[in-house]
């Protein structure tokens, strides 16, 4: 992989919404809900598919400021162990708006 290839892997895309809807509805598998992350938070290729991961991308993504707002939908409708799987998830979320408070989460349904 040359430079210009590595470097396209691990760019971020623009976000172009706000808010930000990540709506979970039909969603039945891990790998959902992670390629819906990706997509609607612009992360890079290089995206590891898990918890961890999504930390590191997410807890620098809006430190310059910019007020930005992800309305969650759709957690409700989530197969108990795929609910169970999310928590996790909005531990992050509310990690991240603990340290980037101008990054507000909130769980619609």
């Amino acid at each position: 992989m040359n430079y210009n290839e590595q470097n396209k892997q691990n760019a971020y895309k623009p976000i172009k919404e706000n808010p930000i809807i990540l709506d979970f509805t039909g969603c039945k598998y891990w790998w959902e809900i992670h390629l819906l992350l990706k997509t609607k938070f612009g992360l890079p290729d290089s995206y590891g598919k898990n918890w961890d991961a999504l930390w590191d991308c997410l807890r620098y993504l809006w430190a310059d400021g910019e007020h930005m707002e992800v309305n969650i939908c759709g957690y409700s409708s989530l197969p108990e162990d795929l609910k169970k799987y999310c928590e996790t998830m909005l531990e992050v979320f509310s990690d991240v708006h603990r340290d980037t408070p101008n990054v507000v989460f909130e769980l619609i349904s």
